[in-house]
């Protein structure tokens, strides 16, 4: 099992993944740029020449560059000075090899882009962002029939939507109808996000932080906080075993219909990455589960969930859910069994 995994401007992370290039089968990144935006909160900013001579250093061969906003102002769309900057900015790092692949979440940005561009749009692969939720082989093929349309390579990489992760039948048939399709495309699964199962948020989180990237102003963690996911799992935590992450100790379950899992957290920051990818290189984690969750971070402010003691067939009751939690309770004695809170503490200043 290969990993796809982010990078961020730190090189302590650029060395642990320089350390292990062969376990990786290509990394994922941010612009940091005001004008161009990904599907995060934009936390911080970097001069285009310094950030491709960061890339440069890191060894793992595929890169992919995030342009997976769900939703651009009109600008973005129709704007000529700002599509010739984005196609300016393609052609730079193509000529210092450090882009192989876009990732897009906005099939009206695609085209736009593809549109401006010549050269650069038919020298990338554009890969559908796993916020297309391509859970059956009919969505995947209609997203491999709309990048037909562009000036844009079809992708060597598909990753398939998270809910597959709990759903063994319907992932073993997509993978199969893939594998037949295209059989030198890679198949890929998000690992890590920790959002809940089908989350009913995540479309409305999506363009909330389009927003904000658009100059909006909006309390992002606020509105989870009292109306959305966290609140979710503050009144209920044992609904974050319905969450389809796929914990370290889980890979070989799904190394026959997949090649690679994708591993998030760039927001989180360096500790909280290091520590995720020493997790699933060694697929094992001794410590919080919600450690290693890129979505459960509030979560796991006032919850301990001890991975290390959790039931050795956890993931085989997981797969075989009903969905039916009046029926059921284990996942309320998961909680009971292997989860406390943590005693309240105040930040440092």
């Amino acid at each position: 099992m290969l990993f796809n995994v982010p990078v961020i401007p730190d090189e302590r992370f650029v060395e642990l993944l320089n350390r292990n290039l062969n376990s990786f089968h290509a990394c994922h990144f941010s612009l940091y740029r005001a004008d161009i935006a990904d599907c995060r909160h934009r936390l911080q900013f970097i001069e285009t020449d310094r950030w491709m001579d960061f890339l440069a250093s890191v060894g793992i061969p595929r890169k992919f560059l995030l342009v997976n906003s769900r939703a651009h102002g009109q600008g973005a769309y129709l704007d000529p000075a700002h599509l010739r900057t984005v196609t300016k900015i393609l052609r730079s790092m193509l000529k210092a090899k450090v882009i192989d692949a876009v990732v897009f979440a906005d099939a009206y940005y695609l085209r736009a882009i593809s549109d401006a561009g010549g050269d650069e749009a038919s020298q990338l692969e554009a890969i559908p962002s796993v916020n297309f939720m391509a859970d059956t082989y009919d969505r995947i093929a209609g997203l491999l029939e709309f990048i037909s349309s562009t000036r844009f390579q079809l992708p060597k990489t598909l990753i398939l939507d998270r809910s597959l992760n709990r759903r063994p039948d319907a992932l073993k048939e997509v993978a199969t109808r893939c594998r037949k399709a295209f059989p030198n495309v890679a198949l890929e699964l998000l690992a890590n996000e920790g959002c809940l199962y089908h989350c009913p948020y995540k479309l409305t989180h999506d363009c909330h932080i389009s927003m904000l990237n658009t100059g909006q102003t909006l309390d992002t963690h606020r509105i989870n906080r009292e109306l959305g996911c966290m609140r979710t799992l503050r009144e209920e935590p044992s609904r974050l075993f319905q969450s389809p992450f796929i914990r370290p100790e889980d890979l070989d379950f799904y190394e026959p219909y997949v090649d690679v899992l994708k591993l998030c957290g760039r927001t989180p920051g360096v500790s909280f990455l290091m520590r995720v990818v020493e997790a699933y290189l060694h697929r094992k984690y001794s410590g919080n589960l919600l450690d290693l969750m890129d979505a459960m971070d509030g979560t796991a402010r006032w919850l301990h969930v001890s991975n290390d003691l959790l039931p050795a067939d956890l993931l085989k009751r997981l797969l075989s859910c009903s969905r039916d939690c009046s029926a059921c309770s284990y996942c309320r004695e998961l909680i009971e069994g292997f989860a406390k809170q943590k005693p309240i503490s105040l930040q440092k200043l």
